[in-house]
């Protein structure tokens, strides 16, 4: 049950609690005080994301997929983190921004600007909560499902992705399901459609079937645990379509 983001988090408050402090030392308090206040947020949301506690409504994310401005302004320090090794991630990985998984199926990173987006008008499933919706896409139809970074969705909400995704296809729409960078959130729920569209037996199935066509993916313990949760208790049936595509 990796700790993940809750450790990476706690690190930077750690490290700006050291930089507080040593300016405390050499007697620059007003300088000082931005570093706490930076470290007194990272450690609020170490503990938010902790599994054992989960709290992705923290950072305020509207179901429109925007982020308030208090919650910018309060969050700034995680938020500016999230940013700066989203873009670093991004010119390092040589990743594609996102892959089709099956016909009109597409997983993947944050549509950061409108190259990002795949073809055909897609219906568009955020798995984030820490990342804006682009105000270039308030056109597509959107569902946001806020979830932390390494974190899984819960089983109820997967199903409700799934059922939600299933009326577009359904409405021969695309659908892009995207978490920060198309590795573990997104791919859960990807998983989860892929069976209700009939299209493999179950999410382990589904899993090696993704990680053909995206081989970056990573899902951890816990996406498999939420996954295994919504098999047992899914009321979305499979679709006439058998097979894989």
């Amino acid at each position: 049950m990796g700790v993940g983001i809750s450790i990476l988090v706690g690190i930077q408050a750690t490290v700006l609690f050291i930089f507080f402090s040593y300016l405390r030392i050499l007697g620059f308090t007003l300088l000082s005080i931005p570093f706490l206040y930076g470290s007194l947020i990272c450690l609020l949301v170490s503990l938010a994301s902790h599994p054992s506690i989960n709290l992705p409504m923290l950072l305020g994310k509207n179901p429109d997929g925007s982020i308030p401005i208090w919650s910018i302004i309060m969050f700034s320090p995680y938020l500016v983190l999230v940013r700066i090794f989203s873009i670093l991630r991004r010119l390092t990985s040589g990743e594609e921004p996102y892959h089709e998984i099956c016909e009109g199926v597409y997983v993947g990173g944050w549509p950061y600007s409108p190259e990002k987006l795949p073809p055909g008008d897609p219906a568009i499933i955020d798995c984030t909560c820490e990342l804006p919706r682009k105000s270039e896409f308030k056109g597509h139809p959107y569902l946001c499902i806020p979830t932390w970074d390494t974190r899984a969705p819960q089983p109820g909400d997967i199903e409700s992705a799934v059922k939600w995704a299933c009326r577009k296809r359904a409405q021969n729409r695309p659908v892009f399901i995207h978490c920060a960078y198309g590795h573990g959130r997104s791919v859960a729920v990807t998983c989860a459609l892929l069976v209700a569209l009939g299209m493999v037996e179950d999410w382990k199935m589904a899993e090696k079937f993704i990680k053909e066509k995206r081989p970056y993916i990573q899902m951890n313990a816990l996406h498999r645990e939420a996954l295994e949760e919504w098999s047992k208790n899914r009321l979305s049936s499979p679709s006439l379509r058998g097979g894989m595509k």
